[in-house]
């Protein structure tokens, strides 16, 4: 039997894992803004900056979320096959 999902179809979970990209890059530009004036000797940035750099941990988790969420689908549809 062949498989009707499309290469371009969204599956459970992808849209988590975009926004995870996403967030994660966010915070990775944020901790590069966040040490480069410690490196060029330059005044550092607030302490909300160095909050910010925690979007990397958070963009992980959502990804994460969206990888677990997306093999949940996939057993699903495996139990759902076998019967």
């Amino acid at each position: 039997m062949r498989d009707k999902t499309q290469t371009n179809s969204a599956g459970p979970g992808d849209g988590l894992i975009r926004a995870g990209v996403v967030v994660f890059f966010l915070g990775a530009v944020a901790t590069l803004v966040t040490v480069a004036p410690l490196f060029l000797g330059s005044d550092p940035f607030p302490t909300y900056m160095f909050g910010l750099s925690m979007l990397m941990a958070v963009g992980f988790l959502i990804a994460g979320a969206g990888v677990l969420r997306s093999v949940a689908a996939g057993r699903r549809e495996a139990r759902g096959a076998g019967r």
